[in-house]
């Protein structure tokens, strides 16, 4: 698929002179800063320097005086409270989180996760009817309710009050709740917008932890759970997210909880685990016992108080995420395999529906499509007697706002902007389809359908030192908003012959006029570049820079992205 490349326009030469100057880096780095909204001395000291007093005060979030009222109300009444959240990784994070808090300080609380398929997605009319029949007087959800506005009056009228904690964009009305904490509500002034679903539950922990004398040290001990759930639902790693996820990954590489150590053992990366290592090695089998099983085992394996305890829940869970990578590679060639024999190419976006597609999978499904065809992707399937599924968008386009264009034909819907879900009767997929393909063709442009690779500076080979990596290095965790730098070179040629490793994966050594040092480069999957890169013209790259340690000795080596050639 062919990329186009994007150079950052950062061309205010003052500001990243000065910038340069003040806190003594090269001017490179100086305008990956100033690109990123980092143009002074104070704000490169906190970007560079985070720390935990820098969070924002819980209270300025709206209604968070309310809800911890209510919760010391019912701890002093003696009331049951049931914790309930999603079935994705921001939703156990979060439930393991406010349940472990909770049950720490009072005797009475229980946690509930709906079943993916049985329930579906969000606060479900099973779930009240449990906590009615278990005698729950208070709920709090987290990463769902926003927009559950019915079943909330309906728990309401059985005598449950809801607090609500979430952070996906509210409707037009907001439910009948004791207290709603959202960010994203327009009446909402607190600082920081981009908070995870845990986040917020987290920031409601602070709050009551303030309230009644318990340390922030103890609150500081959820940061593990709360690092995952950042990294894993692609929120900003900026401001208040940047300074939670910096610290969360500390505490994960040094001291993590027992479930979450039995996870780093599983995925293999046993050190200095970054949000890329939590997106690909621990997020995805959190994943997979909701995708696959249920979630409730993510959750007693996150909540678990030993080592053996965790390894045991911990090889479940790992079996799940096998099961799940072979589901999800067999949905993804069916999918494929209809876009082209429908003609789909065609289109300005994907919506593809079969009965038999396994619900827990349909939006990695969404993902992988996208890699092909890069649009606007809906991937759905049958459960009970609707079609439900989940969206993914391109960069730049906001697909939630294409499916609310759709609504009249949905019976529920809810996300963000690049990623939603969804449910309606299935006698209305097609209409769908044909309204959905109608928005997104008059709404999205030509260049929204090319993917894009967003290239900070050009550096040439001399540039790039231990020193300069460092640097880059302190600019971490990387992540949306605050990704990892990307460089790009020109009239590079190699240096000896390439090499293929597992018939997919290229490998060379470039070398570049008026420079004196060569380096090592890996393209995964780029084997179709091995004859074009050893014919000896030159070429132009984009690339991060990473370092290999090959058995103990580190050295850097470029992580290529494109590679382009003259003609």
């Amino acid at each position: 698929m062919k990329k186009k490349w994007v150079y950052n326009k950062n061309t205010d030469r003052s500001t990243i002179d000065g910038l340069s100057k003040a806190i003594n880096v090269n001017p490179v780095i100086a305008a990956m800063l100033t690109s990123r909204k980092i143009d002074t001395f104070d704000k490169a000291k906190t970007f560079f320097r985070p720390e935990l007093d820098q969070l924002h005060d819980p209270f300025l979030m709206k209604d968070m005086e309310e809800a911890v009222n209510r919760i010391e109300l019912a701890i002093m009444r003696g009331e049951n409270i049931l914790v309930y959240g999603d079935y994705d990784v921001d939703g156990t994070t979060s439930v393991s989180t406010m349940y472990h808090f909770l049950s720490s300080i009072y005797d009475h609380v229980a946690f509930y996760i709906p079943d993916r398929y049985k329930e579906g997605y969000g606060v479900s009319d099973q779930g009240i009817t449990w906590a009615k029949e278990n005698n729950y007087s208070l709920m709090i959800s987290l990463d769902c309710g926003i927009k559950a506005n019915k079943l909330v009056q309906k728990a309401l009228d059985l005598g449950i009050h809801f607090i609500i904690c979430d952070h996906h964009t509210p409707g037009e009305e907001l439910p009948n709740a004791v207290a709603v904490l959202d960010p994203k509500r327009r009446d909402c002034s607190y600082p920081y917008k981009e908070l995870s679903g845990c986040g917020v539950g987290f920031k409601l922990i602070q709050a009551f932890a303030l309230r009644n004398n318990i340390s922030q040290e103890q609150v500081f001990e959820y940061l593990d759970l709360l690092a995952i759930s950042i990294a894993s639902d692609i929120v900003p790693i900026t401001g208040e997210n940047r300074v939670l996820a910096f610290f969360g990954l500390q505490k994960l590489n040094n001291s993590p909880r027992p479930g979450i150590k039995a996870l780093i053992s599983l995925s293999g990366n046993q050190s200095n685990i970054d949000i890329s290592g939590v997106v690909f090695g621990i997020g995805p089998r959190i994943n997979a016992a909701g995708r696959i099983a249920h979630a409730k085992g993510a959750v007693d394996l996150l909540l678990a108080k030993d080592i053996k305890e965790a390894t045991e829940f911990g090889g479940q869970i790992n079996k799940h995420n096998d099961n799940r990578r072979q589901v999800d590679s067999t949905i993804t060639q069916e999918a494929l395999g209809l876009i082209a024999d429908s003609e789909g190419e065609k289109s300005k976006s994907t919506v593809l529906f079969k009965e038999d597609w396994h619900k827990g999978v349909i939006g990695i499904v969404a993902s992988r499509c996208i890699e092909h065809y890069y649009r606007p992707t809906v991937i759905l399937t049958k459960s009970g007697d609707q079609a439900t599924g989940s969206a993914r968008s391109v960069d730049g386009y906001n697909v939630y706002k294409a499916i609310s264009a759709c609504e009249d034909v949905l019976d529920q819907f809810g996300g963000h902007m690049y990623a939603a879900g969804l449910s309606m009767p299935v006698e209305n997929v097609e209409l769908f389809k044909e309204k959905f393909e109608e928005f997104v063709s008059t709404t999205i442009s030509e260049d929204q359908l090319i993917p894009k690779i967003n290239i900070d500076a050009e550096v040439c080979l001399d540039d790039i030192t231990s020193k300069f990596y460092n640097i880059l290095r302190q600019m971490s965790p990387f992540g949306p908003e605050n990704m990892t730098p990307v460089f790009v070179m020109h009239h590079l040629t190699l240096k000896g012959a390439p090499l293929l490793l597992k018939e997919i994966h290229l490998k060379f050594t470039v070398q570049q006029e008026n420079n004196s040092q060569s380096i090592d480069c890996i393209g995964f999957g780029m084997s179709d570049h091995f004859d074009t890169v050893n014919s000896g013209k030159p070429f132009s790259m984009t690339f991060t820079i990473e370092e290999n340690d090959f058995r103990n000795v580190k050295s850097l080596q470029l992580f290529i992205k494109d590679i382009k050639f003259a003609d």
